[in-house]
């Protein structure tokens, strides 16, 4: 039971998980889970925003040769080049969970140009079958081919949960190899609730689940756990918003989860690296992702000072959902700051 509970708590209370499909569950268990997951109630309607959007596909490539599509969509693409507001790059968690969870976004930064873009293996985009297709580099590679396909040279970078890992791996991709003939420079960035360390995020899950435990004897099912973590933990809110629960529905299988990135751990990068962005570090008063792995484990992996740090009170994993008001005056006003 203890592993059950904690393996499905995986899958639903992480933006970092893989669906839960893929891991060894009772099979009873695993059938209401999902059969929940298919109309997922909603406390609160995130209707999308009213502005242009444009939408499209970029293709990738790898290293066996093979193509690749990836959807993204831009809104309000008339102000991608503006040079008073930089638009803002999104990277979704994960891995292989879509973005749509992030278009609130829209609504709580009214003026400025988002791009979203569904990684490979999720969402609009491909989900080729090959594992050897997949990895962090790669998704990197993406991330570049998403920029130039759209012309974009200055940007600031969004990235939630595992989105913050990509987002990361990018910048110190970038200063490591000064990528000269790149003409994409990032302003600056938010890591907002990402895991430094996967290995110590699990061990987490597994200290908030033993309270729980401790709280009911031990006894409770796989089901009370979950809804426990997810009004604490995760989002909380009455209900699971339904835009949540839709990224949930539409997530890939292939290269998914904890078990993608199992043994991740942020490194600063190499000592001939050029500074990296400033960087704003986000995550949620009742985060499950600790202030540790959120906050002090990514301030050391920079090789810059101008690292910020703020905590969402009354907030969890779901920032944007939970309070998308504040959420989004926090992210525009430290854009603002490097436009």
């Amino acid at each position: 039971m203890l592993r059950s509970c904690r393996l499905q708590c995986l899958f639903l209370c992480l933006i970092v998980i893989a669906p839960i499909s893929s891991f060894p569950v009772l099979l009873s268990s695993q059938h209401s889970l999902q059969k929940s997951r298919k109309s997922p109630p909603t406390c609160r309607s995130f209707a999308r925003s009213a502005s242009t959007t444009n939408e499209g596909y970029v293709q990738v490539s790898r290293s066996d040769g093979s193509d690749h599509k990836l959807a993204y969509r831009v809104a309000r693409p008339m102000a991608l080049s503006s040079n008073q507001a930089a638009p803002i790059v999104t990277l979704h968690g994960g891995p292989s969970v879509p973005s749509n969870y992030l278009y609130p976004l829209e609504q709580v930064i009214p003026y400025r140009s988002i791009v979203f873009y569904d990684q490979l293996g999720c969402g609009k985009s491909d989900e080729p079958k090959d594992k050897s297709l997949y990895s962090i580099a790669d998704s990197v590679q993406d991330l570049k081919a998403i920029l130039k396909k759209l012309g974009i040279r200055r940007f600031h970078l969004y990235g939630q949960s595992y989105g913050g890992i990509l987002a990361f791996e990018y910048m110190k991709h970038v200063a490591e190899h000064n990528d000269e003939g790149d003409s994409s420079k990032c302003l600056s960035a938010i890591l907002s609730s990402a895991p430094s360390n996967i290995k110590e995020l699990e061990n987490e899950i597994d200290r908030l689940m033993g309270i729980f435990l401790e709280s009911n004897d031990g006894a409770c099912t796989a089901e009370e756990f979950v809804e426990w973590f997810r009004i604490n933990h995760q989002c909380r809110l009455p209900e699971m918003p339904s835009i949540l629960g839709d990224a949930y529905d539409n997530a890939g299988t292939v290269w998914s989860g904890t078990a993608a990135i199992y043994d991740y751990v942020a490194e600063p990068p190499s000592a001939a690296a050029s500074r990296m962005p400033s960087t704003l570090l986000m995550r949620g008063e009742f985060d499950f992702v600790s202030e540790e792995s959120a906050i002090m484990a990514w301030k050391a992996a920079f090789n810059t000072k101008f690292v910020r740090c703020k905590t969402l009170k009354g907030c969890s994993h779901h920032g944007l959902l939970e309070n998308g008001t504040i959420h989004g005056e926090i992210v525009d006003s430290f854009f603002s700051e490097y436009d």
